[in-house]
């Protein structure tokens, strides 16, 4: 073998070893899994090591959940295991907005890629504001959590919209992805006017297991919202999230 095929190998070789290779399927499964097991978590453990503090509200009546603000910022470990999983799935979130404005790119340009664009920025508010509201926790940061949580209520919901706005130019493209995105946006909306409901119930008449109810139509508000980015297990199918020494990227299988 002549010193130029043996280096060439060598090269390669570096270079395969160079980087990992994950199915974008298991990928999205993965930062899906960070933030919903967290939040499972941060439930369960609020109601069974710290009932009495989680579900007391100002009306001092009985409750049998605590709000989510509670839950994951209240007490600890809830506050650090969910500041761990929200920090972590960040940044695939980043990429995965990234990817997608690229998807749309390739499919709208140049009519109505602006859609896109928009879907893209509020992506990426919806993310930060997620950040924002999991580290300033209401019970120490009340004015700049709320501020970020209606942030994020907002972006979230318009970002679902154009979303299946977008893919519904492409039925047969995004067929099973965009069944399951209608379905989670439709749930999503239903239980925010629920969850305002409750809330502005319980502050007007201070009833019993009132805001137990709020709590509940906030957790599917929240879980909805998170099944509908999972699907982008159906969005990128086929395809391989690689992870290079200075980067990363998503590569067809």
């Amino acid at each position: 073998m002549s010193k130029e095929a043996r280096y060439g190998l060598l090269y390669s070789e570096y270079e395969y070893s160079s980087y990992v290779r994950i199915q974008s399927e298991k990928c999205c499964i993965i930062v899906a899994c960070f933030p919903i097991l967290a939040m499972i978590f941060c439930i369960l453990y609020s109601v069974l090591f710290n009932f009495e503090g989680a579900v007391y509200t100002h009306c001092d009546v009985y409750n049998w959940l605590p709000s989510i603000s509670a839950a994951i910022g209240s007490f600890s470990p809830q506050r650090e295991v969910w500041q761990s999983a929200v920090t972590i799935q960040a940044i695939p979130r980043f990429f995965y907005a990234f990817q997608y404005l690229q998807f749309h790119y390739s499919l709208l340009y140049p009519h109505d890629f602006w859609i896109a664009q928009v879907a893209f920025f509020l992506s990426m508010v919806e993310n930060i504001a997620l950040i924002l509201l999991s580290f300033f926790v209401s019970s120490q940061y009340y004015s700049v959590h709320k501020k970020a949580f209606i942030t994020f209520i907002i972006s979230s919901e318009v970002y679902m919209i154009l979303t299946c706005i977008l893919q519904s130019r492409f039925k047969k493209q995004f067929r099973i992805s965009l069944k399951w995105k209608k379905r989670f946006l439709t749930t999503n909306l239903i239980f925010i006017v629920v969850a305002v409901y409750f809330f502005m119930r319980h502050n007007s008449f201070c009833e019993p297991y009132v805001y137990s109810l709020f709590a509940l139509a906030e957790y599917i508000v929240v879980f909805s919202n998170m099944a509908f980015h999972s699907t982008a297990f159906f969005d990128f199918q086929n395809k391989d999230f690689v992870i290079y020494k200075h980067g990363f990227t998503l590569t067809e299988r």
